[in-house]
């Protein structure tokens, strides 16, 4: 029995040693390359349990394939018009070609060292395309930092990829800086610019102030000009009204004073008003008694 538990465990040992040599593991994190006698013949990017020969025949290279970031170091370039700018620029990467990737560089940091170079290409290539006013404005709406940084990306990725099997999940500048003349040049650019557009916003004010004016002016001649014919029309009507009333009271004094009297009582009384005055005051003592009125006798001079 004692035996049997030996052998049993002498099994279990040879099993485990031969499972040990001819599989492996592949983890989530992880990805692997399958060599025979040094020559890739496997690249595997999905986990799991996978079965080789043992070793020398076959050997198995694993890399981890986790993002990693990177931050290169600080680069002077160009923008479009010569201004000189200090960029740091920063990578996300992963392995997602391991056979690429064994036979460019083999290591993260042989990966790094060369994904330097490719950075620094880039940043000279695409911000060369770009005005030194697409990083640094006052107006907001005209810088396009985003955009240059997916540029950036976006060519650095498709050589990585081809290259060194590698993927760039992001990129962005960390840093952007200027030296003291530049930034001098810098502000004195937004010091005329805001000059400019104040200069401006007092322009379109004065303008809109003086067509304000202008159209006051105008309404109040118009008005002015309508008050003065309405007023000459109503001294025109006054005065043949004074003309005829002169007439008759050169005629008749008596009765011209009765008729003004009865006009004026007319105008009152037109819009049903209600007025405590006394009986005798004129011309309402027209309402109690009529006027002794003598007509003249035509034939007498």
């Amino acid at each position: 029995m004692k035996n049997a538990g030996v052998v049993l465990i002498v099994f279990v040992i040879i099993v485990t040693l031969g499972l040990v040599l001819v599989s492996f593991q592949v983890r989530q994190t992880e990805s692997a390359l399958v060599t025979r006698f040094n020559q890739p013949i496997r690249e595997i990017t999905e986990p799991g349990w996978y079965f080789k020969w043992p070793r020398p025949i076959d050997r198995v290279h694993k890399f981890d394939s986790r993002m990693r970031v990177f931050e290169a170091d600080l680069g002077e370039t160009t923008t479009r018009g010569a201004v000189p700018i200090i960029v740091n620029t920063y990578i996300v990467w992963r392995i997602t070609e391991p056979l690429k990737f064994f036979t460019s560089v083999r290591t993260a940091a042989a990966a790094e060292s060369k994904l330097i170079g490719q950075i620094r290409d880039t940043q000279t290539r695409i911000i060369g395309r770009h005005s030194f006013g697409e990083f640094v404005n006052s107006e907001p709406d005209k810088i396009q930092f985003r955009n240059i940084e997916q540029e950036m990306q976006d060519d650095l990725a498709k050589s990585a990829r081809e290259i060194y099997g590698i993927t760039i999940e992001a990129l962005g500048i960390k840093r952007l800086m200027v030296s003291e003349d530049v930034s001098k040049k810098v502000f004195e650019r937004m010091t005329a610019e805001r000059t400019r557009r104040t200069q401006a916003t007092i322009a379109r004010g004065q303008a809109q102030a003086a067509r304000v004016r202008f159209d006051a002016d105008y309404k109040t001649k118009e008005l002015l000009a309508a008050a003065e014919a309405r007023a000459k029309a109503i001294r025109a009507e006054g005065d043949a009204d004074a003309a005829r009333f002169y007439k008759m009271l050169e005629q008749d004094p008596q009765l011209a004073m009765f008729l003004r009297d009865t006009e004026v009582l007319k105008e009152i009384l037109r819009e049903r008003s209600t007025i405590v005055i006394p009986a005798d005051a004129e011309p309402f003592n027209l309402l109690t008694a009529a006027p002794n009125l003598t007509v003249p006798d035509p034939n007498t001079n």
